[in-house]
């Protein structure tokens, strides 16, 4: 069954916000964890044309931020709780990288994740991407480490599903 990507509607907006509440440490990835993610993804002006829902059937999955940036697009990924850990995460996320590249035609995908959710980094390692720097950033009031990641388009695309 394919995924299929559709901009995030309000009320999934804030399902999202109200009800995605990750177990233990990945309780980071709360958006109620960090109020500037909250007021982006709450506000239809902000989240623009950036969020999308992607689903499989029917039955919502995750949702994906794509950001283009011309040669290159910044994403986002987030699956839904109750699905994480499933073996379900390399599917989702080369079905949006997939998504992003028919649409937006970059050059290479860029991404930026926790280095303590090593779960996310062996799937983005998986899928090709490739670690390109630490950084530190203030967010969820405290101080956190990020890898930045990415997945070069042109050298891939005839070797990958995408």
């Amino acid at each position: 069954m394919e995924y299929n990507f559709k901009k995030m509607s309000q009320q999934q907006a804030e399902n999202i916000a109200s009800n995605w509440h990750y177990e233990e440490e990945y309780s980071f990835y709360d958006f109620e964890a960090d109020e500037e993610d909250l007021a982006e993804l709450l506000s239809p002006q902000k989240r623009g044309d950036k969020y999308y829902i992607g689903k499989k059937g029917t039955e919502e999955v995750g949702f994906f931020y794509f950001e283009n940036e011309g040669d290159s697009v910044v994403i986002g990924l987030g699956m839904k709780p109750e699905l994480t850990g499933m073996g379900m995460g390399s599917e989702f996320l080369r079905a949006g990288m997939s998504y992003a590249i028919s649409k937006y035609k970059p050059k290479e995908i860029k991404l930026a994740v926790a280095t303590f959710n090593e779960r996310a980094i062996k799937v983005y390692q998986k899928a090709g991407f490739e670690s390109n720097g630490t950084y530190m950033q203030d967010t969820n009031g405290s101080r956190f480490e990020f890898l930045k990641m990415k997945y070069e388009c042109a050298e891939q695309t005839a070797a990958s599903s995408c």
